[in-house]
């Protein structure tokens, strides 16, 4: 777990606190300092992350093709598609593992891509909510879905394949 926490570090990323108070389930922190949740208007919220990343890439945005991000998207789908199949409320430590892996696959498409999919990743706060999803198979729901509204919207504002 160590190793990972300093490949996180090493890659640029703020190490995520642990949030006890069930009210917050869902967070994470923005840029802003105020918190930022995924809740049933999760594509809106989308929208504003891809407008925000085309306002602030500019011209780099041209660059920020689908194809960047659909191995993530790939193993998301995977993932999502035996959640789906699972009855339980509570993800089984395969699934677990295996978002826990998601995580690390970001983390190296950030590092491989600074300047295209590394503010994608943070503007959208992707890593902040895989963390957050623990064993709580809505969580990965939620997430899951909002990442296909992130990749739409950023084909409907002109990303390419």
């Amino acid at each position: 777990m160590a190793d990972m926490r300093d490949a996180f570090k090493k890659a640029g990323f703020k190490e995520a606190e642990k949030q006890t108070d069930p009210s917050k389930q869902h967070r994470a922190p923005s840029d802003k300092g105020d918190q930022y949740t995924l809740s049933n208007n999760y594509a809106a919220q989308a929208e504003e992350v891809i407008v925000e990343l085309k306002k602030s890439m500019g011209r780099d945005y041209q660059n920020f093709t689908t194809s960047k991000i659909r191995n993530i998207l790939a193993m998301v789908n995977a993932i999502y598609n035996d959640v789906l199949n699972e009855q339980n409320e509570k993800l089984n430590s395969e699934l677990q593992s295996r978002i826990e892996y998601l995580k690390v696959r970001l983390v190296y498409e950030c590092g491989r891509e600074p300047r295209i999919v590394k503010p994608f990743v943070d503007k959208a706060k992707l890593l902040s909510l895989l963390e957050n999803i623990g064993d709580d198979r809505k969580r990965f729901l939620d997430f899951a879905r909002y990442m296909e509204a992130l990749v739409a919207y950023h084909r409907f504002y002109g990303g390419r394949d």
